[in-house]
């Protein structure tokens, strides 16, 4: 067992450690922090946590270093949120206020947050897959190509390019947006997505109206698709090479995280949040995911349609108080925006 005062010690440790980056021993405890006891107790102690692999010596040193156990222990019972600055708050606030379609607000999100904490940022998409489509629009650019806009009731929007089989006019193209629209509007996006793979099936000509209604059916059915796809915001990659000394190993499976996504955005599911919708995995955690050398932080963020979060990847020697009080306050202003954007449809 580790008595109050080896947490204490424990929590030194990890703070001295982030800010320095150099092992930390007995001499520099009893200097830097108010503990009242000799250099030799704090040795006593310190011997304690690495009985209980909460430290390691990382060579032949006095020093010791927070293990992964260590930094889960400080995650767990130690860390005090710190309060943003009036200065880190404004920048929020200059990052994210103002008009925005959702696609944007996001982007702006991860830059914010990796401006904050010099981490990646990770930001997940809510699933729109109960959102309602409440408005198609087709817009005719002359000959064979259309513009289909699909608008949904939590503000996402799809725009994208088609070209039908053969020339249509305007008169084509209102007959055309009237069915398709018919079809979708009003429906939950799954079940949209449901009605337009069942048109599909029946709209087999593949020339003349049928044709065209079938090429934009194709075109609308996925990006309905699209809107149920778990997807990632990410901003700060080139951090990574400002750490790369903290990784024992290659960062190459954190660069391939990032470009895959998908390993990214299952450990950002899975991750399991306390109380406050605080989230952390630390380093072996994540050894399932092919990143035992990373740690992520996160906060859920509500939107319309569920909840979803932002969170930071880097390495395990990261600033934990810091990072999960930015991620927390970034959720809470995303949460904040979603939710006056909603109030003002």
């Amino acid at each position: 067992m580790v008595s109050e005062r080896g947490l204490d010690v424990l929590r030194a440790i990890v703070q001295d450690y982030v800010e320095t980056r150099e092992p930390v021993g007995s001499k520099a405890i009893v200097e830097r922090h108010s503990f009242g006891v000799s250099a030799a107790t704090i040795r006593n102690d310190m011997a304690l946590l690495e009985d209980e692999e909460l430290i390691a010596a990382p060579h032949t040193s006095s020093g010791r270093v927070p293990t992964d156990k260590g930094y889960r222990v400080f995650v767990n019972h130690l860390a005090e949120l710190r309060p943003l600055t009036t200065a880190q708050r404004n920048a929020i606030t200059a990052f994210l206020d103002g008009p925005a379609d959702l696609d944007d607000l996001l982007a702006r999100t991860v830059r914010a947050l990796t401006q904050l904490t010099g981490q990646v940022a990770l930001v997940q998409y809510p699933s729109f897959e109960r959102a309602n489509v409440t408005h198609v629009e087709l817009v005719h650019l002359g000959g064979t190509r259309i513009i289909v806009i699909v608008v949904t009731d939590t503000g996402r929007v799809s725009q994208r390019l088609a070209t039908v089989p053969d020339e249509v006019d305007e008169a084509d193209v209102a007959q055309l947006r009237a069915r398709v629209s018919v079809l979708v509007t009003g429906q939950s996006v799954r079940q949209g997505t449901l009605r337009v793979e069942q048109a599909l099936a029946k709209a087999v000509t593949p020339a003349g109206a049928d044709g065209a209604y079938r090429e934009l059916l194709r075109v609308v059915g996925e990006e309905l698709d699209e809107f149920r796809q778990d997807r990632l915001v990410m901003a700060g990659a080139a951090n990574l090479a400002r750490t790369v000394s903290d990784f024992r190993g290659s960062i190459y499976p954190l660069l391939e995280a990032i470009e895959e996504q998908v390993t990214l955005l299952r450990l950002m599911t899975e991750m399991v949040a306390d109380e406050h919708g605080l989230a952390a995995s630390i380093g072996r955690e994540n050894a399932p995911f092919g990143l035992a050398e990373a740690s992520v932080v996160a906060s859920d963020y509500e939107a319309t349609v569920g909840q979803a979060r932002v969170g930071v990847l880097g390495p395990t020697r990261m600033d934990y108080s810091s990072n999960l009080a930015a991620v927390r306050a970034v959720a809470h202003y995303l949460s904040r925006l979603l939710d006056e954007d909603e109030r003002a449809r």
